[in-house]
């Protein structure tokens, strides 16, 4: 409870700190003395003195104090000690915190021998044995003792020396040599203490033989004497002392922890034991049979060994995250304690503990990646995980630039902590669907994917161990607005204009397979303006890109195909076509002076025709221009394998553009076309022209009837009709304008255009105005002046007279740079 908490647990005091209080600040562990001086504590320190200091379940620090450390303050059967924590949020531990703690415990009675394996360290406390002294001894002068042995006197403390037996030799070593070399030594009016660190020179490892077992039990060893003296004898006592190093086990999702029961080390010389209690638990904390159970524990104590058994995953253990090869995963641990008591004919009752911190191998878990896509708020809601506790989130990196957690948000990302009631937790990502990292692509029909690709950086504590999670996550979304097309035929040229959606950004203009780029169009005489809301295309009538279907003499159909690729993949997105149909007479030109010009067309029936194979009937006549579509001849009416024919009026020139297969005198193809002129004579005359009178109008008054009309195109072959209003249009888009003298129809008649203006609503009166006309011409102020167009005798046009035709360019009002609305 609170951030710190003590237990009294047998011959141990244990100070808690918790995760939440102090796992992410810096800390330094102080025992203070009887003399109230404070020594800070290290790794070599703690294991010499009897301290442990580990992390517990999810970054908590504990603090452990055996009843006999350094520092202990021991009256009767208490112990007491104090501790000084140093907390700083950094490393250099400036402007620390300070909290002293002390506390007293009770420990039981001790036994003759008893024997701790800690995580650190190895302790033996042995109680003194006095001879019965001699009531007629006469003690030696204190002088003769000196120099008997004058080591005796510079020694202090009843300790004098420890003899270590190793298997090449004997080593011994004084008191204050032996705590240079690490080692801690302590006496009471009753007890001999020897703490020995698992790192000194001389431990060794002894395997203990399991019963019918192929495989023993490592043991850490150390074998001692300890010398003390007492008035004027000098005493030994058998300071050995084993703990186990490994013995464990895991199969079947279980824990396996043998002990053996005699171990050759502790028992040498000795021929009768008995077991006394064999006792378990977790966190120094003995469990009764019943707890066992409960827990799937089970302990057995058998002739001759201890097994204790643990699934694991079991309560009193914890997962912790573990990290291999960059790959996330956990390991269970367990601290259990044993304690074995046993009584042997050498040295009587002896009491075994033993801590044991277990750590299952690595198990890699898999991270699950959710995402729960708000439609509604446009809003990607992607969580990662779950993590153990012990886990956090230390940065995200974003089309290769790494931001910490808190700068997210600059970028787009709203990220969060969710914590579950078993203290786990996840990480929530918030990011909007239109937020420029996410990466929009066309699916297809109305749908969009939208694709979060992101890493995310965590750190464990307290191992400071690091690992990423690539988090891609797809959201499909029916929002997609795919481009639309309008096709039209402008004079020679074929027209698209494309309108653009919001999934063709990166989608290019093929045409027939051809990249259509700026470059290329401009080489090709080709037309190509993308303002960023409309791609215009425009090729000419004869144009290698077309394809020519029809061809007859009712015209030709040309076909202009226009795809647009996936600018990443080259996948196919969109397909667009327009057709116009033009005359035959657009593929001949007969000059007055008998030179004809022919462009022959491949047509889309004729696949394997090569142009440049195309002959006249003279085949020795080639065109002078080819394409992949087309062939051009140029030559005279008198050459070539011409024919004429004459009548009264004309004289008609003939030849055909032929195409013959390698090895076939039958033409495949077969273009025939002729040029006509009039038959008369040319004479000069002279003339002069007489200055006539202009003609007088006189005004008058009248009913005319006049209708206009706003056209598709420029062959004013089609007007919009009443259902076809409004007309959208765009800027600088041209407007192709009629206007006709219905009423009355008299040839004698013209129809001139004096003023025509235009205004922003539909009142002809009302202000702001932009005239179009003025006095018949052209309003020379305009960026783009109104062009008159031509009108000839048609089916339509019975008197061409009666109508005038002009185009505008589509413009709007403005006043400064603001938009003039109606």
């Amino acid at each position: 409870t609170g951030p710190m908490s003590l237990e009294c647990l047998g011959n141990f005091l244990r100070i808690t700190l918790s995760a939440e209080y102090f796992g992410d600040k810096y800390l330094s562990f102080y025992v203070v003395d009887q003399s109230g001086i404070a020594w800070e504590l290290n790794e070599t320190m703690a294991a010499q003195c009897g301290y442990t200091v580990t992390y517990s379940s999810w970054s908590s620090v504990e603090f452990r104090a055996s009843a006999v450390s350094c520092h202990s303050h021991l009256v009767k059967d208490m112990f007491t000690i104090t501790i000084q924590i140093k907390i700083s949020h950094t490393p250099d531990m400036k402007n620390a915190t300070i909290h002293l703690k002390s506390a007293s415990c009770h420990y039981g009675p001790s036994s003759p021998r008893e024997l701790l394996c800690e995580s650190n360290y190895m302790e033996v406390s042995v109680r003194m044995e006095f001879p019965r002294s001699l009531k007629d001894f006469v003690q030696d002068a204190p002088e003769d003792w000196i120099l008997i042995f004058p080591e005796a006197k510079a020694e202090g403390a009843s300790i004098w020396q420890i003899v270590f037996h190793q298997p090449e030799e004997k080593r011994a070593l004084l008191v204050k040599d032996a705590w240079r070399a690490g080692y801690g030594l302590n006496a009471t009016d009753t007890r001999i203490l020897l703490r020995i660190p698992h790192n000194t020179a001389q431990v060794q490892l002894v395997e203990v033989d399991l019963f019918l077992q192929d495989q023993g039990v490592t043991f850490s060893v150390v074998r001692s004497s300890t010398f003390y003296k007492h008035q004027w004898m000098i005493l030994m006592v058998d300071t050995a002392v084993a703990c186990p190093v490994d013995g464990v086990d895991y199969t079947n999702k279980t824990i396996t922890w043998t002990v053996p029961k005699y171990i050759p080390p502790l028992s040498a010389g000795a021929t009768s034991f008995k077991d006394v209690v064999v006792e378990a638990g977790v966190d120094l904390h003995k469990l009764s049979t019943k707890e066992m159970a409960s827990r799937k524990y089970v302990l057995s104590n058998d002739l001759n060994v201890i097994t204790m058994k643990i699934p694991i995953g079991a309560k009193g253990g914890y997962y912790k995250t573990s990290v291999n090869n960059g790959q996330l995963g956990t390991k269970y641990n367990i601290n259990l304690f044993l304690e074995h008591q046993w009584e042997d004919n050498k040295r009587g009752l002896t009491k075994h503990t033993i801590i044991k911190e277990i750590e299952t191998p690595f198990e890699q878990v898999e991270l699950t990646i959710t995402n729960n896509l708000n439609l509604s708020m446009r809003l990607m809601n992607v969580t990662v995980g779950t993590f153990l506790p012990d886990v956090e989130l230390v940065n995200l990196t974003i089309e290769d630039v790494t931001v910490a957690i808190p700068e997210a948000v600059q970028h787009g990302y709203l990220i969060y902590r969710t914590r579950y009631a078993n203290r786990s937790k996840a990480y929530v990502i918030q990011v909007p669907l239109d937020t420029p990292s996410v990466k929009k692509e066309y699916l297809k029909e109305d749908m969009r994917a939208y694709t979060l690709n992101a890493t995310l950086a965590f750190i464990t504590r307290p191992s400071s161990e690091t690992f990423v999670v690539p988090v891609i996550t797809l959201s499909a979304v029916r929002d997609a607005v795919l481009p639309r097309a309008r096709g039209f035929c402008e004079g020679r040229n074929l027209s698209l204009t494309i309108t653009h959606g919001n999934v063709d950004q990166n989608w290019l203009p093929f045409i027939s397979n051809w990249h259509l780029t700026a470059e290329a169009a401009q080489k090709h005489n080709y037309g190509l303006r993308d303002n960023g809301t409309h791609l215009a295309i425009s090729v000419p009538f004869l144009s290698s890109h077309l394809n020519y279907e029809v061809f007859h003499t009712s015209g030709i159909k040309a076909s202009l195909y226009l795809t647009l690729k996936d600018g990443i993949t080259s996948a196919n997105r969109r397909d667009f076509s327009v057709s116009c149909r033009f005359s035959p007479s657009e593929l001949l030109q007969c000059l007055p002076n008998g030179t004809v010009i022919i462009t022959a067309i491949k047509l889309a029936g004729i696949a394997d025709l090569d142009t440049s194979l195309l002959v006249l009937r003279d085949q020795q006549c080639k065109p002078s221009l080819v394409t992949e579509k087309t062939a051009t001849f140029k030559f005279s009416v008198n050459t070539c394998g011409t024919s004429r024919k004459f009548n009264s009026t004309t004289m008609t020139y003939e030849n055909e553009v032929l195409y013959f297969r390698p090895g076939n005198n039958t033409p495949v193809y077969q273009l025939k076309f002729g040029c006509s002129y009039a038959v008369k004579q040319t004479v000069d005359v002279r003339y002069e022209s007489k200055k006539n009178p202009l003609p007088h109008i006189k005004p008058g008054f009248g009913s005319l009837a006049l209708s206009l009309k706003l056209f598709k195109d420029k062959s004013y072959s089609e007007p919009y009709q009443e259902s076809e209003y409004p007309v959208v249009k765009y800027l600088r888009e041209a407007l192709y304008f009629e206007v006709e003298l219905l009423q009355p129809k008299d040839e004698r008649l013209d129809l001139n255009l004096d003023d025509c203006w235009a205004t922003n609503s539909q009142s002809q009166s009302t202000f702001p105005q932009w005239p179009i006309i003025i006095n018949g011409c052209e309003n020379n102020k305009d960026s783009y002046r109104t062009v008159f167009h031509e009108v000839n005798n048609s089916l339509r046009v019975e008197f061409p007279q009666h109508l005038k035709r002009f185009e505008v360019r589509m413009f709007t009002f403005v006043q400064g740079t603001t938009l003039l609305q109606e």
